[in-house]
């Protein structure tokens, strides 16, 4: 007789999960992994680092697909713009959220006390790993009707099809000002696990707007929204 593998999580926990997913999940030590960060690895060394690097790629195509489906009108730029907003660490940590993955995530204390919007890849990465879960244990089929559950709606919001701040930002200051926005990077701050990057950004006579952010990247994309709220370019959201 074949020992059944103990569930990941408690049983009410997984029963949950899977309501929320609309998944049943068959392997219960990939999910399991799915949910343990690098900080929380087990005796085998195993996190959800294989899974993500899977799921990020199941997302892009699913997404793809729906959008494809869905925007019969879109031109191949508009649909990037909508792919990108829909894989971003901001959405896929808003779907972390709304399945209430925060309390299943193993990780160490150093990474539990960090700051929540620090957290922010974290939650992220679990989505991923969590859509490689399913794509492994039943395919496309399995995983689709849980991508369309929660990115469909999203994508039909007015801001779906938004570009980036930084390209937003750059458009309108060679459009309005004839110039390019420069970035400087402040200060970097806090340990190399969570560091705290500082950064202003210049747009030619205007006043520079400063923002912080987990990495370089996401302090400019801060700073350039903040910098198009100020000067009425898009609204404040």
């Amino acid at each position: 007789m074949t020992r059944q593998a103990k569930p990941a999580i408690a049983p009410e926990a997984l029963r949950e999960l899977q309501e929320r997913t609309g998944h049943q999940f068959l392997d219960h030590e990939r999910l399991r992994r799915a949910l343990t960060h690098a900080s929380a690895r087990d005796r085998g060394g195993r996190d959800y680092e294989r899974l993500e690097f899977l799921g990020d790629r199941v997302l892009g195509l699913c997404i793809a697909e729906m959008l494809m489906a869905d925007f019969r009108a879109a031109n191949e730029g508009e649909l990037s713009v909508r792919l990108n907003q829909l894989v971003n660490a901001d959405t896929l940590a808003e779907v972390s959220d709304e399945l209430r993955l925060g309390d299943l995530i193993r990780a160490g204390s150093d990474v539990r006390q960090l700051r929540e919007s620090h957290k922010k890849n974290l939650r992220a990465d679990v989505v991923e790993s969590l859509i490689a879960t399913i794509y492994l244990d039943g395919g496309l089929d399995a995983v689709r009707p849980f991508i369309r559950r929660y990115w469909q709606d999203r994508a039909a919001t007015p801001t779906a099809a938004r570009r980036d701040p930084k390209t937003e930002l750059q458009e309108w200051a060679h459009r309005e000002h004839a110039v390019t926005p420069t970035y400087d990077v402040l200060s970097r701050d806090g340990p190399d696990h969570d560091p705290v990057f500082r950064v202003a950004v210049a747009v030619g006579s205007l006043k520079p707007v400063e923002a912080e952010g987990r990495s370089k990247r996401s302090a400019e994309q801060a700073a350039a929204e903040k910098m198009l709220i100020r000067e009425d370019v898009r609204g404040d959201e």
